[in-house]
């Protein structure tokens, strides 16, 4: 056999099945990967069916020593994105390899020569199309497995990336967990700040209207684009289609209590209006952690594996993933994320959650980490992303 490696592009619906297949063996004998949905894997990555083809382009590719297939990568130019920055970046995402130098150095070549073909001068990722699926490499946390929307990759993919040149860029993402069965002192200190601010009267706190969640969508898109605008944090713009992108699945899982939006009269006068007429100057939303269900439906990758779908819907997540606390830095000092915080781990413990996940925020965000640690949550996942100059 060569010892050669031969990276090919991905044609037609098989390899792309075998693409995304390759995963499980790269996790075969680790015990807290999560397999992902590979229908679901299928849609993102399918140029009609992706929504992230709307707005780029994005290639796939497999490397191969022999007939075996040995590492993948995705290349993907967001164009709205570029336009947005003005950075000609070429994201790429969807990494997984054994751990072969040879295999890295071949991967990150054809990325380098596919974004070179499109006059794009950088690669950034891993991301898996969508910005907030697959985010970074876990640099610390491999005792317990990731929850919905979070990445797990073997220690020695930051080893082989690092070697490469490549560099992190943006402060690290982290995950942190708050305990609901046995609170610890911290959460009841910030419930009786809460407490306060509710007597005050200045915000009130709702869950999502999904009837009208085009609408919810728009005064997320603005919270996600102002909420994080002075921490002179690198940030990547979100477009309100992306946003779109990102609730829209979510809306067959999300319970609307759990996702909150805190109101109040007067706000920026660009900001979109709230139901009752004010200005959402807040977000916290939540969903079940559903990789406690998926885990044991083996990504549904085989026809046999859909009669697993009754025991495992049978598991009632006992994880709620808390994805984004958002309010504006107007309003940092003003109680509402304290407010946010507390509703929900009230409605969180009422409906029989034993802890909420916090994931993944940054900890250059001048307000999530400090206000999560005030309230006892402890840090247990790190992730981490990276450049490098096309070469």
């Amino acid at each position: 056999m060569s010892r050669e490696v031969e990276v090919r592009s991905v044609r037609g619906r098989s390899e792309m099945r075998a693409f995304h297949a390759f995963a499980w063996r790269v996790y075969r004998d680790d015990p807290l990967w999560v397999p992902p949905l590979l229908p679901e894997r299928m849609k993102i990555t399918d140029p009609e069916r992706g929504m992230f083809f709307r707005r780029g382009e994005a290639e796939f590719f497999a490397a191969y020593r022999g007939d075996e297939m040995v590492g993948t990568i995705c290349a993907a130019r967001d164009d709205d994105q570029i336009e947005l920055i003005g950075r000609r970046e070429c994201i790429f995402g969807f990494l997984e390899m054994m751990n072969d130098r040879q295999v890295a150095e071949a991967l990150f070549a054809r990325a380098d020569s596919w974004a070179r073909e499109r006059g794009l001068t950088s690669l950034h990722g891993p991301f898996n199309l969508d910005y907030e699926d697959g985010y970074g490499l876990l640099t610390d946390g491999r005792d317990r497995p990731p929850v919905v929307l979070c990445g797990h990759t073997p220690p020695y993919y930051v080893d082989l990336v690092e070697s490469l040149g490549f560099r992190p860029t943006r402060p690290g993402n982290i995950a942190l967990a708050v305990d609901l069965v046995d609170p610890p002192a911290q959460l009841q200190r910030l419930t009786r700040a809460a407490r306060l601010a509710r007597r005050r009267g200045r915000f009130r706190i709702r869950g999502a209207d999904v009837k009208h969640w085009r609408d919810e969508a728009r005064r997320v898109h603005y919270l996600l684009n102002h909420s994080l605008a002075n921490t002179g944090e690198e940030r990547i713009p979100w477009p309100m289609e992306a946003v779109e992108s990102l609730i829209r699945p979510v809306l067959r899982i999300a319970d609307p209590e759990l996702v909150l939006f805190a109101d109040c009269d007067g706000g920026p006068d660009d900001a979109p209006r709230a139901p009752d007429g004010g200005v959402s100057v807040g977000w916290f939303a939540a969903i079940p952690n559903t990789n406690e269900i998926t885990r044991h439906l083996n990504g549904l990758r085989r026809a046999w594996d859909y009669l697993r779908m009754p025991f495992a819907f049978a598991n009632r997540p006992r994880c709620l993933a808390a994805k984004s606390l958002l309010v504006l830095p107007e309003y940092h000092a003003s109680g509402a994320a304290a407010l946010l915080f507390d509703e929900l781990a009230q409605r969180a413990l009422r409906k029989r959650y034993s802890w909420i996940d916090l994931s993944l925020t940054s900890e250059g965000n001048p307000q999530t980490p400090v206000l999560a640690e005030r309230a006892g949550a402890v840090r247990y996942k790190r992730y981490q992303v990276y450049r490098r100059e096309v070469r």
